[in-house]
């Protein structure tokens, strides 16, 4: 016997799909709520009622789901380029992200790496995530919030290269940074022993400085790659892959603090 879906509580988002590719995130709240270019919804009856059910909005049925990672990072809206989610799932490999964690995060950017780190660590843990530009900071915040996860990150004005990160024994650090070998001596200073780091870069010259800023501070384990992506093409007796594929995106470097 299949168990009762959790019902949707207030406050979570809620995915509202029409069909393939067309779909919309919203907050569960009650009252009306205006959708930027669709018009107002209210969805006050949803509340404490279980996924999958149906309703009519301006003359379009829509199914009522709960979004999965996937779905929120594609709601994500940009305000910086953001790491892809194939390189975003590595860096957590590389930096050994798991729930109850406490990891920080510098920049910012849009978000859509803070969400990753933040369904990671799960409830208990916490992401302290940082940039310098109260722009990037603010889309972060939105983004994180759309997720229903605000309880799960903390965010702070702050550049990492010249002040650090300001606290100690993080599990882990995950850097999206422009000159990440800046911000390598604070990093060292704020993960627990033990602690691993990853950087991602688009640049080879980024990467050499990085790794050997990484050796030069007493970093082991330290390894660098790069992830490739490319479909494939599933036909009744013509699969293939796909003749585009995602090549180039950022290099990633992972390294554990030891000593």
């Amino acid at each position: 016997m299949d168990p009762t879906p959790r019902p949707f509580q207030e406050g979570e988002p809620v995915l509202l799909r029409r069909r393939e590719g067309d779909w919309t995130i919203v907050p569960l709240r009650r009252g009306g709520q205006v959708i930027e270019g669709r018009g107002v919804i209210d969805l006050s009856d949803q509340i404490g009622r279980p996924p999958g059910g149906w309703i009519e909005w301006a003359g379009t049925r829509y199914q009522l789901l709960r979004p999965a990672l996937p779905d929120l990072a594609a709601a994500v809206r940009r305000r910086a380029q953001i790491v892809t989610p194939k390189d975003a799932q590595y860096l957590l490999y590389l930096a050994g992200v798991g729930p109850g964690d406490r990891v920080g995060e510098a920049g910012a950017g849009s978000g859509a790496l803070t969400l990753v780190l933040a369904h990671a660590v799960g409830s208990n843990g916490r992401v302290y995530s940082f940039d310098r530009r109260p722009d990037f900071l603010d889309v972060a915040r939105a983004n994180v919030a759309l997720a229903g996860w605000t309880d799960r990150v903390e965010f702070a004005l702050r550049d990492v290269v010249t002040d650090g990160f300001g606290t100690t024994d993080l599990d882990a650090i995950v850097l999206d940074l422009p000159e990440p070998w800046g911000a390598l001596a604070g990093a060292r200073a704020a993960l627990a022993l033990g602690g691993r780091l990853a950087s991602y870069s688009p640049t080879y010259n980024q990467v050499e400085r990085t790794v050997r800023e990484l050796d030069a501070l007493g970093f082991q384990e330290i390894r660098s790659l790069e992830l490739l992506e490319r479909g494939i093409h599933v036909g009744q007796g013509g699969t293939r892959p796909e003749f585009d594929m995602l090549g180039h995106t950022g290099f990633l470097t992972g390294a554990r603090r030891v000593s």
